[in-house]
Order: structure tokens, then C-alpha cells, then sequence
């Protein structure tokens, strides 16, 4: 039986210290600097990879990463198994049923945002390959349509992210753009694996090309369908019968590594199986916001520092970057997925601020478009330069995405949560023990101040927490909804001293309760207020003195101290 001798066993250890070591800590630094860790961890290989290492202390490269040899196998099992484990919580954040939920407008720009970007980047890289880095390591064709996926998918996980960070995840527009995000992730990566499918990069046994692409896509659809409803009743015996979050844990990840084992069998990157396991996970009712952050971070503190690092290893950044490939590429990014989505959501009747927000927000390629790259370029199918192109405009697409939203959605401030406060619509302690007979109750006070029916009210915001729930988490819930007849928001808050469960992300019950209802045709009220409650209520000394706040009048006097 092989085994690593004493002296590979050390530099196996050394190297991954080193590599997880300087991802997170670049990382970190990229955080700090607003932009999201990826972006610092990919640095984190750059610098230890042949770009800067390299360059500097060859020996000292060859001595930690060599390109071939146990230690080599060693980090590249390493970082399948981190790239598995990445794409399966990706597929985790996937909320099928959001789609469906939106309605039209979701699988209107959904499908707009995908198709127009892909027949974009296939017409350019068919009718013009020398553009878009073709090389001939692959036919004219795979290379069409690699291009075509590239600048259709998105990164759903970065997107998730941005839309946190700004206050919107838990919007109307924030759904939207998820929701496109879902679609446009599941599409691209069925693409992506019928074209694996057609050069037989991966295939591990005589399987035909046919073969193999019906089977990929019996597979998914055979995961999104029995699989969901299989998995859903499996989650609710294993969350009875072990300890959380230790049996979902485990649950989830030996379904992840089964269905990447089946997938790399069928003939496919294993990725595509643990992605679409995923999928089927995170659809079920049953894998609750704290859950799902449970699994998030077994990943990303471990796993995708050691992956994301993994990729600045793979190429000299320096020695194959090209100016005019990379420009070609972003420019046509942008304009496919900007033309796409703006399409979409004008046709689903958003106005033109939305739609443009909605746009900024699907650009971004990140995570999603370098593991395709990285991908392709493992199995022949790009060229060092294309690969290198394709992570820069990864990077810059992620680091643009949320500013442009930003500066889209700026404008004068015409609502704040201390304009809308009154003290008939406070409650200073609410009676009701369950979202749904809190929702009731403030329903009533509103209706008290708007005029419209309290069970109008009630139907509303209930629908809307039917699609996603609405604990930001610290402590806070934002139930809200956009209604006809009204002329400006109204707001009804209450406090709740035990708190309720309104399946926040960190899994703590709402006591500070803020529902909103505001004008059909006011795009951005709601998205002020729940931003204005967010940067409020994100310090805990303010968490802690409204709920000790004895009045109305204390409470306001704090609001407004906010300012």
C-alpha cells in the first residue's frame, strides 16, 4: 500500500498551513477593505503561486507546491474535495420554490438573464473566437459554448452576500435578483456539465457522449423532483433522531460526496452532483436559516480559503494576462447579463430604477464563473491566458457589483423609521407567541392608522413571509409588504420580551418586531426603512435600551438619536 513518507507528510502539512494561513488572513484584509474574502484569497495564491513565489524563490515554490509527485496529488485531492464541499452549500442557498413564489417576474428575468447574455457570448465567440482567447486546445464549438455559459452564470453565494451587507437580502428587489441568481446558477451548471458531457474530459469508463448526457440530465432532474421529496422526509427523521447540528451535518455531507461520486461516474465533474444535491437540501422546509449557517461555515473557514487560494497556484498571472482579452470579455459580461436582466424586469413591469438595480446586481460572475474556469482548464478545455482573463473579470464584476447598486439606488432620503413611528402604533408588549399572531397583531394597529382592512393587511404580509422569512437575526424581524391604496408607509412596532421565531440566520427569536407596509408603487420606502432599522438596531447598545424602553416616548428619543 503507497503511503506518503515522514519528509511528504511534513511538507503536506507545511504547505496547508501556509495556503490557509494566507488566505484567510488576505481574506480578512479584503474584508475590511468592503470587498468580499474571495477577492484576498485568491491574492493569497497569486503571491504564493509561480506570479510572485515564483518569480522571487523558485526552489521555495517547487519545495511546497510541486507540480508533480505525491504532494501534488495530495493538495489536488485537497482541493476537489474543497470545491465538492463548496458547490454543495452553494446548492444549499438555492431556494427553488423562491422562483416559483416570485412568479412571473422571477422567471421572467431569470430566464432573460441567462439566455440573453448566452446568445451574446456565443454569437462573439463563434463569429469572432480570436476574441474571446480561442485556442486550439478545444473545437471551435466547445469553446462557443464555454464562452456562452461563462457570461450567462451568476454568483449566486457573492450576490447573496452584497444584498446582506446592503440590507436588501430580505427585500422584494433582494428576492428578485435571488431568485434570478437561482435560476441562472441551476441553468449554467447544467450547461456546463453537458458540455463535459461532450468532450469526454471526465469520463471514467466507455460511456458514449449520449449516454452520458442523458444521464446528467435524468440525474438532475430526477434530484429536483423525487430527490427534493425524498431528502425533505429523510431531514425530519435526522433532525428527530440526532443531535443538532452534528446528524444534519453529517447527513448532508455524505449526500454531497454520493452524489459528486455519482456524477464523476456518469461522466461529468463531480461538483455538478454535490451542487445539485445541494439544491435538493436546500429546498426542504426543514433546513432552517440557522442550519444552513451551521454548514456555510464548516465550509468557508476550512475548505474555501484552501480552494480559492488554490487557484492563484494554477497559472503565472503575469506571464499569461492579456489587457485586450480581458477587456473583451468584461465588456461583454456586462453588457449581456445589464441587456438580460434589464429586459426581464421592464417585462415583468419593475420601473427602471429597480430594473437597473436588479441588473447591477446579477453582473457578477465571482465564486461561480473562476470554478467553471478552473474547471475547463483542468480538463483541457481552456488555455492558461483564457483562465487567467476569466478569474480577472471574475473579480472585477464581484468588486463592482455592489457599488454600482449602490449608486443606482442613491437618491435624497425620503423615509425614515423616526418619520413613520407613532404611538398608536406601538406595542409595548406584544401578547402573541408565534410570527403569525404577531403579524395579526400589529395588522390591527396599522389598520388603525392607514384605513385599510387589518385582515388585508394580515393576508399581505403573511404572503410575503411565505416566500422568505424575515428575521434579519440579533434580535430583530422586519415583516413587511407593498399594498395598493396607500399614499405613504406606515409602520407598527412591537416589542416582544421572550421573543418569537421568526427563523433568523443566527437562529435567535425577534424581540424587537418593525412591520412595514408601503405604497404599491413606491420602489425604494420599503428598502429605506428596513436599511434604517438595520443600521439602527446593529449596535447592541441601542438593541438593549429599546427593549428596556418603559414608553413610546423613550423609545422615539433613541430612534431619533440615531440620526
Amino acid at each position: 500500500m503507497s503511503r506518503l513518507n515522514p519528509h511528504e507528510v511534513f511538507v503536506m502539512f507545511l504547505a496547508l498551513g501556509v495556503l490557509i494561513a494566507s488566505a484567510r488572513a488576505l481574506g480578512e484584509v479584503a474584508r475590511r477593505l468592503n470587498q468580499p474574502s474571495v477577492v484576498g484569497e485568491i491574492l493569497a495564491g497569486i503571491l504564493l503561486g509561480p506570479t510572485v513565489l515564483g518569480y522571487f524563490a523558485p526552489d521555495w515554490l517547487m519545495f511546497l507546491f510541486p507540480p508533480e509527485g505525491p504532494n501534488a496529488i495530495v493538495l489536488h485531492g485537497f482541493t476537489t474535495v474543497a470545491i465538492a464541499l463548496f458547490l454543495l452549500v452553494a446548492g444549499v442557498e438555492v431556494d427553488l420554490s423562491s422562483i416559483w413564489k416570485q412568479g412571473r417576474s422571477a422567471v421572467t428575468v431569470g430566464i432573460a438573464g441567462v439566455l440573453v447574455p448566452f446568445g451574446f457570448g456565443f454569437g462573439l465567440a463563434w463569429l469572432f473566437p480570436q476574441w474571446t482567447g480561442y485556442a486550439s486546445v478545444t473545437t471551435p464549438l466547445i469553446h462557443a459554448l464555454f464562452i456562452a455559459t461563462a457570461l450567462s452564470i451568476s454568483a449566486l453565494p457573492v450576490i447573496a452576500k452584497i444584498l446582506m451587507d446592503m440590507n436588501l437580502f430580505r427585500t422584494d428587489m433582494g428576492m428578485i435578483i435571488i431568485a434570478g441568481a437561482v435560476f441562472g446558477d441551476l441553468t449554467g451548471w447544467i450547461l456546463f456539465a453537458v458540455i463535459l458531457g461532450m468532450t469526454g474530459a471526465t469520463a471514467t469508463h466507455t460511456m458514449g457522449v449520449v449516454a452520458t448526457i442523458v444521464l446528467t440530465l435524468a440525474f438532475a432532474g430526477g434530484m429536483i423532483t423525487l430527490g427534493r421529496w425524498l431528502i425533505h422526509h429523510l431531514l425530519i427523521r435526522v433532525q428527530a433522531h440526532t443531535m443538532w447540528p452534528g446528524g444534519v451535518l453529517a447527513f448532508v455531507l455524505t449526500l454531497g460526496l454520493l452524489g459528486a461520486a455519482l456524477t464523476e461516474w456518469i461522466g461529468v465533474h463531480a461538483i455538478f452532483g454535490a451542487f445539485l444535491v445541494g439544491v435538493a437540501i436546500g429546498d426542504s422546509p426543514q433546513m432552517r436559516a440557522q442550519t444552513r449557517m451551521v454548514i456555510e461555515q464548516f465550509v468557508a473557514f476550512f475548505f474555501a480559503p484552501l480552494f480559492f487560494a488554490s487557484i492563484g497556484l494554477q497559472a503565472n498571472f503575469s506571464r499569461h494576462f492579456d489587457l485586450m482579452l480581458i477587456l473583451t470579455l468584461l465588456t461583454a459580461s456586462c453588457a449581456g447579463k445589464l441587456a438580460g436582466c434589464s429586459l426581464g424586469t421592464r417585462l415583468s413591469g419593475m420601473s427602471w430604477r429597480e430594473s437597473l438595480a436588479v441588473s447591477a446586481g446579477m453582473v457578477t460572475q465571482g465564486t461561480m464563473g473562476i470554478i467553471l474556469g478552473l474547471l475547463a482548464l483542468r480538463l483541457g478545455v481552456i488555455d492558461n491566458r483564457l483562465f487567467v482573463a476569466l478569474v480577472v473579470v471574475c473579480l472585477v464584476t464581484t468588486m463592482m457589483s455592489g457599488p454600482l447598486m449602490h449608486r443606482i439606488l442613491k437618491r435624497r432620503k425620503t423615509a425614515c423609521l423616526a418619520d413613520v413611528l407613532s404611538a398608536r402604533n406601538f406595542v409595548h408588549r406584544l401578547q402573541a407567541n408565534t410570527r403569525e399572531e404577531a403579524i395579526a397583531e400589529l395588522s390591527q394597529v396599522i389598520s388603525q392608522a392607514s384605513g385599510l382592512k387589518a385582515s388585508a393587511i394580515e393576508q399581505a404580509v403573511q404572503a410575503r413571509e411565505r416566500i422568505m422569512a424575515t428575521g434579519l437575526g440579533k434580535g430583530i424581524a422586519v415583516p413587511h409588504a407593498r399594498m395598493e391604496g396607500l399614499t405613504r408607509p406606515f409602520v407598527g412596532l412591537g416589542i416582544s420580551i421572550d421573543g418569537i421565531d421568526f427563523d433568523a440566520p443566527d437562529g435567535r427569536p425577534a424581540q424587537i418586531i418593525l412591520m412595514m407596509v408601503s405604497p404599491d408603487d413606491d420602489e425604494t420606502a420599503q428598502l429605506e426603512l428596513i436599511a434604517d432599522a438595520a443600521r439602527i438596531f446593529r449596535k447592541p447598545e441601542n438593541r438593549k435600551n429599546a427593549l428596556q424602553a418603559k414608553n413610546f416616548a423613550e423609545f422615539l428619543s433613541l430612534i431619533k438619536s440615531e440620526r
